[in-house]
């Protein structure tokens, strides 16, 4: 997609601060953070949002919370805990439209949701 704002990031075309990066996923700290750490977390292939998953894209959305759990646990936060949030469509929240992880930590984060 030439106007989403991630394929971009993911291009070169607008900087980031990486948090990780290989040949499917990128991540990358917020520039807007809702926590100390919040880092969000993308596949390098455009996916609109989990509602446009198809079958053969599951496998990436397995490795992404694989790369969730190294990035927590390289940044020494994966035993205090952190929060993963997607949002899915405009009444879901989500405000760019290319399939994103948020990776929120670093303080309590609140009541429980669910």
């Amino acid at each position: 997609m030439e106007d989403c704002l991630f394929c971009k990031i993911i291009k070169g075309e607008i900087p980031c601060k990486k948090a990780y990066e290989d040949e499917e996923i990128l991540a990358f700290h917020d520039i807007n953070p809702a926590a100390p750490i919040h880092i969000l977390v993308i596949p390098k292939k455009h996916i609109t949002s989990l509602a446009h998953l198809e079958e053969k894209d599951e496998k990436i959305v397995g490795r992404i919370y694989g790369v969730i759990n190294e990035i927590a646990e390289k940044n020494g936060f994966k035993e205090d805990g952190y929060r993963v949030i997607v949002n899915c469509g405009k009444n879901g929240g989500q405000e760019v439209m290319h399939l994103h992880f948020h990776l929120l930590a670093g303080r309590p984060l609140g009541e429980k949701i669910v």
